[in-house]
């Protein structure tokens, strides 16, 4: 058996392949590359009909190739928190709002939470732009009367190749509405975002499966029969693919953006623990949470940095960062070129750098941003520890820090005298959505790792 794993990423879509065990197939993988569409409002927004033909591009050439034989269990990882208003007919009425979108804002005079601090240990989240609380009212502002619904990435996407396609408890998670205990809408949330339970996806029971709608089950025969696992929360599963899957790990995992989040298993109904004031928390699934911070930047800045700078790639950047130490550079950053993610408020363009001379180089300037990321996970990281007992592993993981050593080893100094470990999959997440649809991950225990130390 195989199992298919899709992931909707934020500049890309994916869909792979992976045996029994979720392990990668050779070859079994079809990429497309989406773009997000910004400008200087804040705007950060994708063309959710684009983005459905860019997935049925990948099954199409997966299929062509014959890798859908075989598969029998499909799994998705997806972007948390986008959102796309739909007519009374399931059609947008605009672009799909992503994580990166910095224009939302409350409408004026309206109310947040009664008790912030109590809305937070219960969502997990605040009144925020970054949250369907903020966005969902200045999205009805905008379009109106014809605004029946609201969908995130996902819902849309597998909604339009499935008979039906549930709102998962990890994907609610990250709107903001979903009371993480009892796995349902939270009444204080829906009346804050002006929105009632019809106006929302139905929420997913712990064994909903999918399956294809019959067009498609004709175009793809292969999973003409096969169950659709619900999809999980893209920081979620890249935490699961990374090997973290208790409290004694936690993922630092650089893709688009970055972030470090640490894993516990909670089952509903259960009491979760405290909250820290400057962390959020979501669902994995219905037996786990995941607590952490996250950044927008991460690899936007990595391919920014090296574009506006005009750096050489690969051995040759190496060659030129080798003259400067990890964290001792005369460069400083703010890297938070993307604004803000929650709590914070700031907007985009509120990246800083200092410490600039003539005789100042590219590669510097660059290995100050990079060293400003870095700063930035060890500071959340202390926060998340202070939740658990003594200090933990880091397992360090994404496209970003593979490709360049150099950010590997800046990493390391920053989170020590923590062990920091590598793992060199660039489809973690994709990973970890199979891992957890074949239900292969322990309840109780942390999956391995690699053993080599973070380096070149």
């Amino acid at each position: 058996m195989s199992i298919l794993a899709l992931d909707l990423g934020t500049s890309s879509v994916r869909g792979l392949v992976l045996d029994g065990g979720a392990v990668p197939l050779p070859g079994a993988l079809a990429r497309r590359s989406v773009e997000v569409a910004v400008d200087d409002s804040g705007a950060a927004t994708l063309d959710a009909a684009g983005y459905l033909a860019a997935l049925v591009d990948c099954l199409d050439e997966l299929a062509a190739a014959g890798r859908l034989e075989g598969v029998r269990l499909v799994a998705a990882s997806s972007q948390w928190h986008s959102v796309v208003p739909l007519d009374r007919g399931g059609a947008p009425l605009g672009p799909l709002v992503t994580w990166l979108d910095t224009r939302p804002a409350p409408p004026e005079g309206a109310a947040g939470p009664a008790d912030p601090d109590a809305f937070h240990q219960r969502t997990g989240t605040w009144w925020h732009r970054f949250y369907w609380t903020v966005k969902l009212p200045w999205l009805r502002a905008a379009h109106g009367a014809g605004l029946a619904r609201f969908a995130g990435l996902p819902e849309f996407v597998l909604g339009a190749l499935l008979t039906d396609a549930p709102m998962s408890v990890s994907q609610a998670s990250g709107t903001g509405l979903l009371d993480l205990t009892r796995l349902d809408w939270d009444e204080e949330a829906l009346a804050v975002a002006g929105v009632t339970r019809a106006e929302l996806p139905v929420l997913a029971p712990a064994d909903w499966r999918g399956r294809l709608r019959g067009e498609f089950a004709r175009r793809w025969p292969a999973l003409a029969d096969v169950p659709w696992t619900p999809p999980v929360g893209d920081g979620a599963a890249s935490n699961v693919g990374s090997g973290c899957f208790d409290a004694s790990r936690a993922a630092v995992t650089v893709g688009t953006s970055a972030a470090v989040r640490l894993v516990q298993p909670v089952v509903p109904g259960a009491p979760l623990p405290h909250l820290p004031a400057s962390v959020w928390r979501y669902r994995v699934d219905h037996e786990r949470i995941v607590t952490g911070a996250a950044y927008s930047a991460g690899g936007n800045l990595f391919a920014w940095a090296k574009r506006t700078l005009r750096l050489p790639e690969g051995d040759a950047l190496e060659r030129e960062l080798s003259a400067v130490t990890p964290g001792k550079g005369e460069v400083r950053a703010d890297p938070r070129f993307g604004g803000d993610r929650p709590p914070g408020t700031d907007p985009s363009g509120a990246g800083e750098l200092s410490g600039l001379a003539f005789s100042t180089t590219a590669a510097e300037i660059f290995a100050g941003l990079m060293d400003g990321v870095c700063q930035m996970v060890g500071r959340d990281l202390a926060v998340l520890e202070s939740t658990v007992d003594g200090k933990v592993e880091v397992v360090l993981g994404g496209g970003a820090v593979a490709a360049q050593p150099w950010w590997r080893r800046a990493f390391q100094l920053a989170l020590a005298p923590r062990t920091v470990r590598h793992v060199d999959n660039p489809e973690v997440g994709a990973t970890g959505a199979a891992l957890l649809a074949a239900g292969l991950v322990p309840k109780d225990a942390a999956g391995p790792v690699s053993k080599d130390q973070a380096g070149p």
